[in-house]
């Protein structure tokens, strides 16, 4: 499987994953930079389908991902899971922004659908 870096190592990277999910869940958008906010979108799904699945196994694999936080996790198996039950994917939106003042970096919003 291919990924990005995103300029850091892999456990920063994952725990910067694991909060931007968490964020997307909890709020339902983020403004982010473009890559992070592409490399998230993968995680914000993979959320969503193991809620849509439901079972114990499911959800202890969420709560693996996003650090022990049940009420990220809570909303996604009772909120976020039946609202997109008919759907086969495609939960989030990348809307793409200017480029931050300081770095130029491409910024992104990206929330869910």
């Amino acid at each position: 499987m291919s990924y990005r870096k995103l300029g850091v190592d892999n456990k920063h990277r994952r725990s910067m994953l694991a909060n931007l999910t968490k964020d997307v869940i909890m709020n339902g958008k983020v403004i982010t930079t473009e890559t992070r906010a592409k490399e998230v979108r993968k995680f914000v799904d993979k959320m969503i389908t193991y809620g849509k699945n439901g079972s114990l196994v499911a959800r202890r694999q969420a709560l693996a991902f996003l650090h022990n936080d049940s009420v990220a996790v809570k909303k996604v198996f009772d909120e976020l899971a039946p609202k997109y039950a008919t759907r086969d994917g495609g939960y989030t939106r990348i809307l793409k922004l200017d480029e931050r003042r300081g770095d130029n970096a491409l910024m992104a919003i990206i929330e869910l659908v």
